[in-house]
């Protein structure tokens, strides 16, 4: 209770000096220069490589993981419409369907524009919720601690919207987020200090504590009395012919017309979103080189063994790539700079890591066919570990080197 005391008598005691009021114009002024152009760009030095600032780099991540955030809102809608074909629903349920009939947009699944306005009445209120609880816990704890409000959020909101089913009820949306951000970040001191990825510490809290709205058949398409697996648990139930079986091809996969989480889906709008960040050098490619490797050595040492009882142990590479959220891991959550590796002999070892963890938890445990949510999380907990290594294998070496 002292603890709350204190925590009320600080929030008052900010308001009383005036504080909240320059908070809130830093706040418009992140929103202003997130955009454009900030007044205050560093020309070049102290920075080795080049003057760029973190609205820059940000605004680079918002733009690469974009194709999956379009991506998901046509997809959602395609899968929804795909549905209520087959159940032979005429109208969405809800608001929704009152916005979608009001417009006259309709409900082919054939139609792009009507997949894409339907898809976006579910994603886009994910996004909002997001915004808005998140960005609550970020503001009141830049005002406690008198520090300033960055763009960091912004990536976090995506990236957290992306990992979630479009059937997530809203309120544990705002529930996920605020333990991401509060617990995974802000604790250990805010931006750039946390070892944990905060979107990936919202969605590991999601899927625990209230796992039967995160897996199952039922929670991937937002219709009603509607039930599917994902191409992933029909492989771990089936193998891959199971998968081709039900109608799911490798390059169905890859463009990412299946069942799945918003963002991980579509290999191909991760690819995209992949390119520009390599070409940017926002994101690091030999952690997703790491992670490309380990997922193919050890895939290939599975296929080696294989497997009776087991048909996971015969899912080649390939496979593994466009299924569940391998891709979208890959590219946008094991390449986060801060809870990375930072040493570039780190991140090889850091993206193999993931890499073999993935492979070793969809073969091996017969309970949780994904994986990367749980790879990414454990190399963050090694990251720091593994560039220490380097750093003091380094420092030997040149004590060799120097004493010869």
């Amino acid at each position: 209770m002292r603890g709350l005391r204190r925590f009320l008598d600080r929030i008052e005691h900010l308001f009383a000096r005036g504080a909240p009021l320059e908070r809130f114009g830093a706040i418009y002024e992140m929103v202003d220069t997130f955009i454009y152009t900030p007044s205050t760009v560093t020309p070049g030095a102290p920075h080795v490589r080049d003057g760029i600032d973190l609205k820059r780099v940000m605004m680079y991540v918002v733009i690469g993981v974009t194709p999956c955030f379009l991506m998901a809102m046509y997809m959602v809608g395609h899968e929804a419409n795909t549905a209520m074909a087959t159940l032979g629903l005429e109208s969405a349920d809800g608001w929704r369907g009152a916005v979608l009939d009001r417009l006259g947009i309709g409900y082919n699944a054939s139609s792009l524009w009507a997949c894409f306005w339907h898809g976006a009445l579910y994603v886009l209120p994910i996004y909002i919720v997001t915004l808005i609880a998140g960005g609550f816990w970020e503001v009141l704890f830049a005002l406690v601690r008198n520090h300033e409000i960055n763009e960091g959020f912004f990536v976090t909101s995506m990236l957290f919207t992306l990992t979630l089913p479009a059937s997530v009820p809203l309120w544990q949306v705002a529930v996920g987020i605020s333990f991401g951000v509060v617990i995974g970040k802000e604790i250990f001191g805010g931006t750039g200090k946390n070892f944990l990825n905060p979107a990936l510490v919202g969605r590991a809290f999601l899927f625990f504590a209230y796992p039967a709205y995160l897996s199952g058949d039922s929670v991937w398409v937002p219709v009603d009395g509607f039930s599917g697996a994902t191409a992933l648990a029909i492989a771990a139930a089936g193998g891959i012919e199971a998968v081709t079986n039900a109608g799911i091809g490798w390059s169905q996969a890859f463009l990412g017309t299946i069942q799945g989480s918003l963002g991980e889906t579509s290999t191909l709008a991760c690819l995209l979103g992949a390119g520009f960040l390599i070409v940017t050098r926002v994101a690091s490619w030999r952690i997703m080189a790491g992670v490309m490797l380990g997922m193919i050595a050890t895939s290939l040492f599975f296929n080696a063994i294989g497997s009776n009882t087991n048909p996971m142990f015969a899912m080649p590479w390939h496979w593994h790539l466009v299924l569940g959220g391998y891709a979208f891991g890959m590219v946008f959550m094991a390449t986060d700079p801060v809870s990375a590796s930072m040493t570039d002999t780190g991140r090889w070892i850091f993206g193999a890591l993931i890499g073999v963890m993935v492979t070793l938890i969809r073969v091996v445990n017969p309970g949780f066919p994904e994986g990367m949510m749980l790879a990414i999380l454990f190399a963050n907990v090694f990251a720091s570990l593994i560039d220490w290594f380097v750093v003091h294998a380094n420092i030997r070496r040149r004590i060799r080197r120097n004493a010869s």
